[in-house]
């Protein structure tokens, strides 16, 4: 038996999040258009007959002083010192960033095994040659793989890939799990897509959602949640409320139909918006949130 778990790095927007989901055949990771939509580590588990690939599923690396990012980056660094082997996800469709220098020196100085994913293979264009040849020559000794996560394409040979290098070693988690998120986390990320979608760039960075209560009613079928909403000011609370509370409404109706689906019960939330103004400056929320 082999076991290995193996961090997902890269630039916000690589595709890290949707390659996670993809490998392990399952919604793990919430998924936006919307940078930075990943801000914890999110487990991902892969068993095979004879292998167990847990996959951790990283913020996106950004150079930035906020305080916010400088939290994220930090998770990133913490991760590689964790783990047995590191995926790099690259987006082949653009040009490379000054990330990607700051990921291949931190990614080389972890000393770990590496596998380069150049992901994004279905929009590849007039960049993906000249990314792919910067992958290379900044860690020329991993093994590169071009792939889709949105259609598939290559993650075969790229599971693979990361089975071959995983090291002897019992399963970590029964063969059933495909996660060990908690449901007030799944339930919190959920509700925090929905809003990312609905809203866009309006307000997504300064959101945050808070569950506050989770039971299972007494007919044995239903989960209740109830929980916050959080942004920093009162317009931000007056997009996601929506004119006669509709789009707060279509938020939490789409929330819970997914819900629904990922656990074996039926999920009613009861949602309120709050204003929590600079939140993203405070020390003790961000510990305890981005973990």
């Amino acid at each position: 038996m082999k076991s290995a778990v193996v961090a997902v790095v890269g630039r916000p927007s690589a595709g890290k999040s949707t390659l996670v989901n993809a490998l392990c055949g399952a919604k793990v990771s919430i998924v936006s258009p919307v940078p930075q939509t990943t801000r914890n580590r999110v487990r991902g588990i892969l068993t095979a007959e004879e292998s167990q690939l847990v996959f951790i599923d990283t913020p996106g690396f950004h150079l930035s002083s906020k305080k916010i990012n400088t939290y994220m980056t930090g998770i990133v660094a913490s991760t590689l010192d964790e783990v047995d082997i590191v995926l790099y996800v690259v987006d082949g469709s653009r040009q490379p960033g000054e990330e990607e220098k700051a990921i291949s020196e931190a990614v080389c100085k972890a000393g770990k095994p590496v596998v380069i994913c150049l992901n994004k293979k279905d929009s590849a264009g007039e960049a993906w040659s000249q990314t792919r040849e910067g992958a290379r020559a900044s860690l020329p000794d991993a093994a590169l793989f071009e792939v889709s996560a949105r259609t598939g394409e290559g993650l075969e040979a790229l599971r693979g890939k990361l089975q071959e290098l995983s090291p002897a070693g019992e399963q970590m988690y029964p063969a059933d799990y495909y996660t060990d998120q908690t449901p007030e986390f799944r339930i919190s990320e959920i509700v925090r897509e929905k809003v990312t979608l609905a809203t866009r760039e309006e307000v997504p960075h300064a959101v945050y959602v808070r569950i506050e209560d989770v039971e299972m009613r007494d007919d044995g079928e239903t989960l209740w949640a109830r929980g916050f909403i959080c942004v920093e000011r009162e317009s931000q609370k007056g997009i996601i409320v929506g004119k006669g509370g509709d789009k707060i409404r279509s938020i939490v109706r789409e929330a819970q139909e997914e819900l629904s689906e990922i656990f074996p019960w039926t999920v009613k939330l009861d949602m309120r918006v709050k204003v929590d103004r600079e939140w993203r400056k405070r020390d003790p929320l961000l510990k305890k949130m981005i973990r």
